[in-house]
């Protein structure tokens, strides 16, 4: 591929693709990080870990589609199914809105290494089916909680019917992958979520972003960006901010296309597009 022929469409110079997660986790848990700087005595339920993680379902979902919609912007929304049994509001606003829903396990602590390939293929379907009953739309991608995945996950996404897989840290570019099933679509996830900045400078968001944006637009034509940002913490007003600011700056630039995931998958497998190593997209000079 030359490094300077644009394989995105109208000769973008760039993807940037918006992914926001709304989670929820098991019965009396709470997320392992929060802003509380005092922990709560052992064995103590952790009450305010789990309120505060529940603002991502009760507004900050809302807050990031009132952002993406201002601009006319498409996101992906990836829920744990648990989301869509506590809080089904939320979940039918992603889709009636025009957003894409996808999966993002059963609860945020319930992962899937550790089970074996039949509980592994029944969570994948519990989640998908509860989403599906609650927004009457199959998700057609999958993001597991934390990342955190197996080496079968990807052959039963795609015997459940997924067109794309989000757990990839070690490609740069969407691509084609083979699975037991065929063809899915991976795709990068972001090396920077916003809970990164959680016992830092909110500040430090827009500058990860810009920074990153501006390396790949001048130098790596054919870039892809992962904007991730958490529906309980970036959905807040001050990491929201942030984002707000970064969606305006890279929107004042020609040659971006933001997709939701599906329709990025779809441009993938309609174009063919398999994985090209860095070298060969950009050689080096002899």
């Amino acid at each position: 591929m030359p490094p300077h022929a644009s394989i995105w469409p109208d000769n973008a110079r760039i993807v940037v693709a918006l992914t926001f997660l709304i989670e929820s986790w098991s019965e009396g848990k709470a997320p392992p990080y929060s802003p509380m700087t005092s922990p709560p005595k052992p064995g103590a339920k952790d009450l305010a870990g789990i309120t505060w993680s529940e603002y991502g379902a009760r507004a900050g979902a809302y807050r990031l589609m009132r952002l993406a919609h201002e601009r006319g912007l498409p996101a992906t929304f990836c829920v744990n199914a648990r989301v869509a049994e506590l809080f089904p509001e939320v979940v039918r606003a992603i889709v009636d809105n025009g957003f894409e829903l996808a999966g993002h396990n059963y609860a945020q602590d319930e992962v899937l290494p550790g089970l074996d390939e039949d509980e592994e293929r029944a969570l994948i379907r519990k989640s998908l089916d509860i989403l599906q009953r609650t927004s009457g739309v199959r998700p057609r991608g999958w993001l597991s909680s934390t990342i955190a995945t197996t080496e079968r996950t990807a052959d039963l996404l795609a015997e459940a019917g997924m067109l794309w897989h989000g757990d990839y840290n070690y490609l740069d570019l969407p691509c084609q992958i083979e699975t037991r099933h065929g063809s899915m679509v991976a795709i990068p996830h972001s090396d920077f979520a916003d809970n990164r900045v959680l016992r830092a400078a909110p500040r430090d968001f827009f500058q990860c972003y810009r920074d990153t944006f501006d390396f790949l637009y001048r130098k790596e034509p054919n870039a892809f960006i992962n904007i991730t940002v958490h529906g309980h913490f970036g959905g807040r007003p001050l990491i929201s901010a942030m984002l707000d600011e970064v969606l305006d700056y890279i929107g004042a630039h020609p040659g971006v296309w933001f997709p939701r995931h599906d329709e990025l998958a779809h441009w993938v497998n309609k174009h063919r597009i398999g994985f090209v190593p860095y070298t060969q997209r950009f050689p080096l000079a002899t």
